[in-house]
């Protein structure tokens, strides 16, 4: 087998782009992803990704935040330094809604950023991993991943079916001229 990862698809149209997908799924060929310069509605549902768990972690780190402002400003205002103001009781809960309302948000939007850019490695001095740089400007690219895939061939023939405009593998250009 060759040293090639990946065999790429590329389409002018992305409903040429979702039948070439259907194509391949029939076959039991596995997608390793698409690449599109806009965003196209059902594509993950497709391609069978799950949905994102990064709601679930904004609501962790929201609570958090909560947490952390209702902790500081009890410490600071009941324990640490009681004062009697005009009085007031030390432990006045609508006092404590602003700042811990801000803190959630704080916290949430700084650990939902943290958490995406963690799984999709957009962490400094990493370089990126760019399949086709025209996939960010008018092509849709399907990436197969060549190793788990043992025919080729039949990968060629089967995008070829669906509308692929130009298909890359090993080091080689199919282009379809139709």
């Amino acid at each position: 087998m060759s040293n090639t990862k990946y065999i790429l698809g590329h389409f002018a149209d992305p409903d040429d782009m979702m039948h070439g997908i259907e194509k391949l799924q029939e076959n039991n060929i596995s997608i390793y992803d698409a690449y599109t310069p806009m965003p196209i509605h059902g594509i993950e549902a497709k391609l069978g990704y799950k949905r994102s768990r990064l709601p679930i972690a904004a609501f962790c780190f929201g609570i958090t935040g909560t947490c952390a402002g209702f902790s500081m400003i009890y410490y600071m205002l009941v324990y640490d330094w009681p004062m009697n103001i005009g009085g007031k009781p030390a432990f006045a809960m609508p006092n404590f809604v602003p700042i811990c309302f801000e803190l959630t948000v704080l916290f949430a939007a700084f650990g939902m950023m943290a958490c995406f850019m963690y799984a999709n490695h957009f962490f400094p001095g990493r370089a990126p991993r760019v399949m086709d740089l025209r996939a960010s400007n008018d092509r849709f690219v399907l990436a197969i991943d060549a190793k788990t895939n043992p025919y080729p061939e039949k990968i060629v023939d089967l995008l070829n079916e669906a509308g692929a405009v130009e298909i890359l593998h090993n080091e080689r250009k199919y282009v379809s001229y139709e």
